[in-house]
């Protein structure tokens, strides 16, 4: 009972500092009636979406509870359980975004007096993003825990937070891919006007994507994989070597569990300490701080590691598991740097390539993202077997809940990106000086590399708790080794499936935003054509039109790839011919093609857009230039692969692994 009431406390601190952080921020005056102004219209637009959103994921979530309700051997309580879960990940969401949308334009006011004041609004309103997710996550399995006294609820829990997660990463993704796709290849390409110009019409739709997709999308996309990481842990060391008769409240076995909890305690403790450390650091360069508050939090866990893996089980080998996936994450995150930084080679390569027309950008770009797979799948691999030699199974997820544990500041540092590229954004569109714009303008480039760091954080965190997710599910179905090996038919079949199905999400996503963006393109084409003024700064944008435009087709769009991840683990699981062997197959072919696809197109979708910034600097012929124009088009192509297909793969392969723990007893009927 004690590591459940110290994790409850730990975890409403942190929302207590993120309230507090909040209310710092909107404190800071806004005089620039400018700002102000376009602000609103951002703020705005982000409420009417995710206002429609919810409307639609109402009608979705009573299905559900319905349905786990009737269910022999789920049961209301799982349906209860569901219902909590769903709502603290979109309350992460709500509130984060929130107060991200707050901060933009107080970083913009800030940049008025220098660097170092701006940077500690926009990270303060990525802080609150992180401090969020980790605390109402920890905050929620202790009440479902204490209320239900029952390990295995917790896998509703979970089901509802990854519901929403792919519901807000999806929806997210296409909204702000729409907007964004219109308003460069109309704006930049067609028009010849600057990025976050105020004469564009869908340059308001293209800073709400910003936040709806990159903040509230990616929230509860990390959301869902810390609260998956963690049941999955306390669902495997109830049967591992470090298990005791002895129980805790929830039905958690002590010692393997014991130590699960205090880590999630140890790594939201260290989470705050770490933010609290960037925001009180005098920034002068702003990637090392960020950098060094990361790393400091992270250094911070590994000696608590080391105390808690001894005191809870006498054994050192559970923290060398902690420490494989601390190793990993740190590792896929600089090799995410290398192949999406304009630092390095292979985007230069790709900025070169645009000399020769779009065709070769694209054929670059794609061949970098496909090689980028090589060094992430290793290390992972790697991980994983010493983890699972350090204390077997328990081990693997170890390393996950490791990588996952100070995900409050990794959260922190990628939604600070977001707030940076809205205010340079309301810097750019209100006019203001060169000095406020080149602040805004660095703290933005920041934020591209932490925004791509974050995402291959998120894939390396998504495959190992899709990894543990799936070993608790072998062992829930008592799956033997003679029903997982590979001359199982059974099996073949549903790794097969599971393949597929990455393929066919993958499609439908980006489907989605090239009908989106189609119906943006032609309305900014519209309304520059219906209004001459427009150019010439005589006449006033339709933006709301723009607005209304994602936020129709996001929600549209994002019910059928939402609906397959649920519906196809069950339908094998329950069809005789296939079952629960089949369905192993499933999540083992889905995590394998699908970990590959959201590395591949998340890093070609970055090595694409910081090759344009690359030219964009002066280098290659520099903004205008042929050149230039390709390397948007590559921007443009890359888009959907970076901030919808690829992020949304993540949560695809969580999803479909936690519905198949949640609906056991409907395949074993």
């Amino acid at each position: 009972m004690t590591d459940l009431f110290l994790v409850l406390i730990i975890s409403v601190i942190a929302i207590i500092v993120a309230i507090i952080l909040a209310v710092t921020i909107k404190r800071i005056k806004v005089t620039n009636a400018k700002m102000s102004e376009i602000a609103g219209y951002i703020a705005k637009g982000a409420m009417a979406y995710l206002k429609r959103q919810y409307k639609v994921l109402i009608i979705f979530l009573i299905a559900v509870v319905l349905v786990l309700g009737f269910i022999p051997g789920l049961g209301w309580n799982m349906s209860l359980a569901f219902i909590i879960g769903a709502i603290l990940s979109i309350l992460a969401g709500f509130f984060g975004m929130r107060s991200a949308v707050s901060a933009n334009v107080r970083t913009a006011e800030a940049a008025t007096k220098g660097l170092g004041p701006a940077f500690k609004v926009a990270f303060s309103g990525g802080a609150v993003m992180g401090l969020l997710v980790v605390g109402l996550g920890a905050l929620g399995i202790c009440i479902v825990s204490f209320i239900f006294n029952d390990i295995n609820v917790l896998t509703g829990f979970s089901f509802g937070a990854s519901s929403i997660a792919l519901f807000c990463r999806v929806g997210g993704g296409i909204y702000t891919k729409a907007a964004d796709v219109g308003a460069d290849l109309v704006g930049k390409v067609e028009a010849g006007i600057p990025e976050d110009d105020p004469r564009n019409p869908a340059v308001i739709a293209d800073n709400v994507g910003d936040n709806v997709g990159d903040i509230a999308g990616m929230g509860a996309d990390l959301f869902e994989s810390y609260v998956g990481c963690i049941v999955s842990a306390l669902l495997i060391a109830a049967t591992s070597m470090y298990a005791t008769n002895s129980t805790l409240v929830g039905g958690f076995a002590s010692g393997g569990a014991s130590l699960v909890m205090l880590l999630v305690a140890a790594g939201i403790a260290a989470s705050i300490i770490g933010v609290i450390i960037v925001r009180c650091i005098r920034a002068k360069r702003v990637q090392m701080t960020l950098t060094m508050g990361t790393y400091i939090a992270a250094a911070i866990f590994i000696v608590l590691a080391v105390v808690l893996s001894l005191t809870c089980t006498g054994d050192i080998m559970p923290f060398l598991g902690v420490l494989c996936g601390i190793i990993a994450g740190l590792l896929i995150g600089k090799f995410t740097e290398i192949y999406t930084s304009a630092d390095y080679n292979a985007v230069k390569k790709i900025a070169k390539a645009s000399q020769t027309g779009p065709a070769t950008t694209i054929l670059s770009g794609y061949a970098t993202g496909l090689q980028s797979t090589l060094l992430p799948i290793i290390t992972l691999v790697v991980a994983i077997l010493l983890a699972f030699f350090a204390c077997g199974e328990f081990g693997v997820v170890l390393a996950a809940l490791g990588m996952l544990a100070t995900v409050g500041i990794v959260i922190s540092v990628d939604a600070y990106g977001p707030v940076a590229d809205n205010a340079g954004g309301i810097a750019e569109m209100s006019g203001a000086g060169e000095e406020v714009r080149k602040i805004t303008d660095h703290l933005d480039s920041v934020g591209n590399t932490t925004a791509a760091l974050g995402k291959g954080f998120s894939i390396g965190s998504a495959a190992l708790t899709a990894l543990a997710l799936f070993t608790a599910y072998s062992q829930a179905v008592n799956l033997s080794s003679d029903d997982l090996v590979l001359t199982s038919v059974k099996v073949i079949a549903g790794i097969f499936i599971g393949g597929v199905i990455t393929f066919l999400f993958a499609s439908l996503t980006i489907n989605s935003v090239s009908k989106a963006a189609n119906k943006m393109i032609e309305e900014v084409r519209r309304q520059f054509k219906a209004s001459p003024g427009l150019m010439a700064g005589t006449e006033k944008p339709d933006y709301e039109r723009c607005v209304d435009i994602s936020t129709r087709a996001a929600i549209k769009e994002m019910i059928l790839p939402g609906v397959l991840a649920i519906v196809v683990p069950i339908i094998v699981g329950v069809i005789p011919v296939l079952g629960p062997p089949a369905l192993a197959g499933l999540l083992a072919g889905a995590l394998i093609v699908g970990v590959l696809q959201a590395i591949s197109m998340a890093n070609s979708g970055g090595a694409w857009d910081n090759a344009k910034k690359y030219i964009e600097e002066g280098h290659e012929g520099g903004k205008g230039s042929e050149p230039h124009k390709a390397a948007v088009i590559g921007d443009t192509v890359g888009d959907p692969f970076k901030d919808t297909a690829g992020p949304s793969m993540n949560i695809l392969i969580k999803l479909m692994s936690i519905v198949a723990l949640v609906f056991i007893p409907l395949f074993l009927h």
